[in-house]
Order: C-alpha cells, then structure tokens, then sequence
C-alpha cells in the first residue's frame, strides 16, 4: 500500500471517527432516554455498523484498492485505529482497563465486538456488495 492510499484510509477512517462520535452523542441523547440501555446499545450498534458500512462501500472507488489482501489491510488498519482510539481515550478520561474492557463483553446489550468486526471486514464486504472480486 502507497503513502498516498494509507493517507486515503486514515481519512476515511477520521470520517468514521466522526460518525461514531454523533452516533455516541444519539445514542446518549436520544436512544438512552427513549428506549433504555439495551435496546439503545443495540440500536447504536446497529447504526454504527450500518454507517460504516456505507463509508466503506462509498470509499471503495476512491482508495482505488487493488486486491483483497489490500481490503483486508485497509480493514485491519482502520480496526487498529479504532483500538488505539477508544483506550487511549478512555484512559485520557480516566476510565479503569475493567471499565473500558466492559464494552467487549456484550454487557447489557453492548454490541462493540460485533461493530468491530463490521469495521475490519467492511471493505471486503462493501467491495463483495459492487461487484468487485470475487
């Protein structure tokens, strides 16, 4: 993978970054008081990986991948991102390592894994969805 495509997927994935960040704002704000914690956990989750889908699916063209190992990279690199991202700023907050490890537990409906497993294979699946190799 060139500098200039590893640049493309650390943008996308800052733009997914925002989205999971509005996403956490709707679900604390809307989906919480609405529907109470499970089923906004799930819900969150659900329109996360939704929304990652879509980035993935409408970034394709643009990172101009060439293979299914570069997908599979593009989708290991923006998982690792995300890692690095949610413990260091759950210890910037000041969260415990038990705390932040809760997510990956499917506590009180906490879906997290699965939407992490959305983030690594969605540029296979988004690249399986156009048509592109097989």
């Amino acid at each position: 993978m060139t500098m200039r495509v590893a640049l493309k997927v650390l943008m996308v994935w800052a733009g997914i970054l925002v989205l999971a960040i509005a996403n956490g704002l709707l679900r604390e704000s809307v989906l919480l008081p609405t529907f109470g914690t499970p089923a906004a956990l799930v819900l969150s989750g659900l329109i996360l990986s939704g929304l990652i889908l879509v980035v993935a699916y409408l970034s394709l063209p643009w990172l101009q991948l060439k293979s299914n190992a570069q997908l599979f990279l593009v989708g290991i690199s923006w998982l690792v991102l995300t890692l690095v991202f949610e413990f260091s700023f759950g210890l910037w907050q000041g969260k415990s390592w038990p705390e932040l490890l809760e997510a990956y537990s499917f506590k009180d409906g906490n879906i997290w894994l699965v939407v992490l497993l959305i983030t690594t294979f969605s540029p296979y699946v988004a690249a399986r969805l156009r048509g592109w190799w097989k």
